[in-house]
């Protein structure tokens, strides 16, 4: 049996080391609580740490990705307003077309019809060069003028989407027809109105798909970030009913640990004494 020394009190010894203990488990501990995390940095745990960060790098590019489509989603909404907006019009044109079609019209009642077809075609070309969002149109093909092709990223890696803009001179119709027989000509099989509300037609289904397309890769991207979300909370959250159960009893632990101490550090005091 080990005897109490005047010159090394293992008591004291044992007793220090295991407070010691005791308090970097309840630092641990309490670390935990505070942060809310199992793993809040590559001390903790260095290879759940690497994983979590690359987990957390990921949902900040789907983040940024949705963000970017978000705003795309922007022109391609003003892109479809307008569209549907020259589509409505396009009817009103035709039907002013039929009338100046028929041969017996008077002079005055044609340049009447001319005028009001004039006026449409005028709310036509405003309705193509006024879908803009943020500077970007899709109803425009010159670059210098904010049209263009789009180019979005999707995800985090950073794949993109191509959104191709149309020339929207090719959704104008072209100036009043001066006789019946220009009129009948525009209204045939590959004349201009056929030929342009056709193109109407193939830039709203076009830029509808486009629009889905977009929407249920945001959608997907938000359920993806709730799963990655989920994987990372598994893997480095703390659980703190279990952590709260830990501190206490760390803490009566470290209390009893503190009055061991206490207790082995009298025993020298004591052996002393005896030499007085």
């Amino acid at each position: 049996m080990a005897l109490n020394s005047v010159n090394t009190n293992i008591g004291a010894s044992v007793a220090l080391q295991t407070l010691n203990k005791t308090n970097d488990a309840l630092n641990a501990t309490q670390k935990r609580i505070s942060t809310g995390y199992r793993v809040s940095d590559a001390k903790d745990d260095g290879a759940a740490f690497a994983v979590a960060q690359a987990v957390r790098a990921d949902i900040a590019g789907i983040t940024s990705a949705n963000e970017q489509m978000g705003g795309v989603q922007g022109v391609l909404d003003t892109t479809l307003s307008g569209l549907n907006k020259v589509s409505e019009t396009m009817g009103d044109i035709k039907g002013v077309l039929v009338k100046l079609a028929d041969g017996t019209l008077s002079d005055s009642q044609r340049s009447q019809y001319q005028s009001q077809y004039e006026s449409l075609r005028t709310q036509v070309q405003n309705y193509v060069s006024d879908a803009t969002y943020n500077g970007r149109t899709l109803l425009s093909t010159s670059t210098g003028a904010g049209g263009g092709d789009i180019a979005t990223v999707r995800n985090e890696k950073g794949t993109t989407y191509t959104l191709a803009a149309v020339d929207g001179e090719d959704l104008t119709v072209d100036a009043a027809p001066t006789d019946a027989a220009s009129a009948a000509s525009m209204l045939a099989s590959g004349g201009d109105f056929t030929t342009k509300m056709t193109a109407v037609n193939s830039a709203l289904n076009t830029f509808g798909n486009n629009s889905n397309y977009l929407g249920e890769q945001i959608d997907y991207n938000k359920q993806k970030m709730d799963s990655l979300q989920t994987g990372l909370g598994a893997l480095v959250d703390a659980d703190l009913a279990k952590e709260s159960a830990t501190l206490q009893a760390l803490q009566i632990k470290q209390q009893l640990g503190t009055q061991s101490l206490s207790i082995a550090n009298q025993a020298p005091q004591s052996l002393m004494s005896l030499f007085r």
